[in-house]
């Protein structure tokens, strides 16, 4: 499907999503959002606010109760889990708080197993795996395993990870959340230049000094949109 440079990246339209645990519980409840493509926004909240579930959403992981999710144009709800998985894997590259790395490969494996999915030649995915390494700083790293590297390495590795199949939209939920400050801010200052690449970013945070680094903060309370919110001064495109 063809999809047009102004069309957003991602449109919620009154998007509804019930779980239920003996009772019906909303997660999220009628709410509508659209994502311009090539922006950077933080999706913000408190625990228990529904801003992960919309995360799940936006990420083709989990389809609405009610109402539609559109990613790069496409309807998520009306697709199959293999439509939904390739979606993921060609436009969608995911950053976890906990890495999420696989304990028993090195940090080049790591990076290069998305491709090994999508039946890329080793030798091709090696190479790309080496190029992003290189572009978060941990080229000399590419042997070790995740046990040998920091809190702040492993992040980086996801990171490279995630940008591996050159996805369009980056989803990275609470990256620093288990980093020191100074990390915090040297992996936040990579998803601001993927932003300055065109990429569009979605960061999922409950911390107000990691949300201003986006373009604006989407305020999420409740399972309800209680507000978007621009931010002042925040870095953009050249």
């Amino acid at each position: 499907m063809d999809v047009t440079p102004d069309e957003p990246a991602v449109v919620l339209d009154d998007v509804t999503k019930t779980y239920r645990l003996g009772q019906p519980i909303d997660a999220l409840s009628s709410v509508s959002l659209s994502i311009p493509r090539g922006s950077y926004t933080a999706i913000m909240g408190p625990s228990g606010s529904g801003k992960s579930t919309l995360m799940n959403l936006v990420g083709c992981l989990d389809r609405p109760t009610e109402g539609r999710v559109l990613v790069d144009g496409r309807d998520v709800a009306g697709m199959s889990d293999r439509e939904r998985t390739t979606l993921r894997g060609r436009t969608i590259g995911f950053v976890f708080q906990t890495f999420n790395l696989m304990p028993r490969l090195s940090a080049l494996e790591n990076v290069a197993l998305p491709l090994v999915f999508q039946g890329v030649r080793r030798r091709e995915r090696r190479a790309r795996a080496r190029e992003l390494l290189d572009r978060v700083g941990l080229a000399e790293r590419a042997d070790h395993r995740p046990n040998q590297l920091s809190g702040g390495q492993r992040q980086r590795v996801a990171i490279a990870r995630a940008l591996v199949a050159d996805p369009a939209i980056v989803l990275a939920d609470e990256p620093t959340g288990n980093l020191d400050t100074a990390t915090g801010s040297d992996v936040l200052a990579l998803f601001e230049a993927l932003y300055g690449e065109g990429r569009t970013v979605i960061l999922v945070t409950h911390e107000r000094d990691v949300a201003e680094h986006a373009e604006r903060i989407v305020h999420v309370v409740d399972g309800e949109l209680e507000g978007i919110e621009a931010v002042t001064g925040a870095r953009r495109k050249a």
